[in-house]
């Protein structure tokens, strides 16, 4: 049976879910999600579970905030004047937005709050500073 290690590119299934029990991504059954293992495409313990699987094998994994996507840093939230924005754009909360940086590279935001003024921007992953537990099933290794 193929052992699962750096540089291996594994398919799996898997489900996300909070908490309180909400699911927040799943795969498709058609559909497993691929990855090459030790590349650092996938959160840490999620890549950390599925190099200790074998195939075939279901397991369920809790994974604490830094082994997921980090603590919400407040450095990363911050308001715009709403001018600053292009006209063709109607923030709403919750709808995630590009905004350029000044080095030349693009950050996706979402926005958290929505004034006459301001708008409040939010650069954390939307996931960030929460526990996450996720089902997983390696279903191939390569």
């Amino acid at each position: 049976m193929a052992q699962v290690k750096d540089g291996s590119k594994v398919k799996v299934h898997y489900k996300g879910s909070l908490a309180d029990g909400t699911v927040f991504d799943q795969s498709a059954a058609d559909s497993p999600l691929e990855f090459k293992v030790g590349e650092g495409q996938i959160i840490p313990g999620f890549e950390e579970a599925v190099r200790e699987m074998s195939v075939g094998e279901k397991r369920t994994v809790k994974l604490e905030v830094d082994q997921a996507y980090g603590p919400h840093r407040e450095e990363l939230v911050g308001a715009i004047k709403r001018e600053r924005l292009p006209e063709n754009i109607a923030p709403e909360v919750g709808q995630m937005l590009r905004v350029g940086e000044p080095h030349g590279q693009s950050l996706t935001v979402q926005v958290v709050e929505v004034d006459d003024d301001e708008v409040k921007l939010d650069g954390n992953h939307p996931l960030a500073g929460r526990d996450l537990t996720f089902q997983i099933e390696l279903v191939g290794v390569e």
